[in-house]
């Protein structure tokens, strides 16, 4: 499964070059998808017994459980992650021939679990241009109760002052969201293996968890395998720098051994 194609319809692509974002539906079928979900819920739960309790977190730590580059630690996530499947959507996506990754992600909102202020991601990476795409997929069926993911669609091309995700974020991005009259898209259900995809800096959140069911998600960001480091402009992208992209300096292709080329 994880080595066969998913084909894009022109439209689809075309549609998520015009919107920033696009919803694909059965990705994996859930029986293929578990023995994947099994080896990351056992690293999430190890994970929430080390977090301060949920009153104690800020904004950002309430919003959920962040576990990155699980790749690294077990081989059935590696397998998961480096999946051609999802690479090559990501390639098509992007109109780029191959694309390398960026890193993992696994996002558990728990039950109660506080808003995703609305932000850019690619705040965050050292990377010469915008071809970068995540994919958002849930490990069960969700809801839109239990935060689904939100955008505003055609934000891609949108120049803010940077921001990290924070309250100052949600605030600002919100008004600005708004104030424009970007379409606000979100599923009202996901099923597990169904997966949603957004460039780098298009606009997005999501709301609380106000389930009592935790919101299981992995991600994984994919960028152009041509693609270069940039000088860091923000702490977040010298930390990410050093972390994602192997202390690789500005102005070299980001293909450190963190970095496969996937599809």
């Amino acid at each position: 499964m994880l080595q066969t194609n998913y084909p894009l319809q022109a439209h689809q692509i075309a549609d998520f070059q015009r919107n920033g974002h696009i919803y694909l539906s059965g990705l994996m079928p859930k029986e293929a998808l578990s023995t994947y979900r099994d080896a990351i819920v056992e690293w999430a739960d190890d994970f929430r017994k080390k977090q301060k309790p949920m009153e104690e977190r800020d904004t950002y730590g309430k919003a959920f459980l962040q576990m990155m580059n699980l790749w690294e630690e077990d081989a059935k996530i590696k397998e998961f992650v480096l999946a051609k499947r999802f690479g090559q959507i990501a390639a098509d996506l992007l109109g780029v021939q191959q694309v390398r990754l960026y890193h993992d992600q696994a996002l558990f909102k728990e039950a109660g679990g506080g808003h995703t202020p609305w932000h850019q991601d690619q705040y965050y990476w050292p990377l010469s241009n915008p071809k970068t795409v995540t994919m958002w997929m849930p490990l069960v069926d969700i809801t839109e109760e239990m935060g689904m993911l939100t955008f505003a669609s055609g934000t891609q091309g949108v120049k803010l002052p940077p921001m990290p995700i924070s309250d100052e974020s949600e605030a600002t991005i919100a008004s600005f969201v708004h104030d424009q009259g970007f379409p606000i898209v979100a599923q009202k259900t996901m099923a597990a293996g169904d997966a949603t995809f957004h460039m780098g800096w298009t606009l997005h959140a999501a709301p609380g968890n106000h389930s009592e069911t935790m919101r299981e998600v992995m991600t994984i960001i994919f960028m152009d395998a041509d693609i270069e480091v940039c000088e860091p402009q923000n702490e977040n992208q010298e930390a990410d720098r050093k972390r994602w992209l192997a202390s690789k300096p500005a102005g070299s292709r980001a293909d450190s051994w963190l970095n496969p080329i996937i599809n």
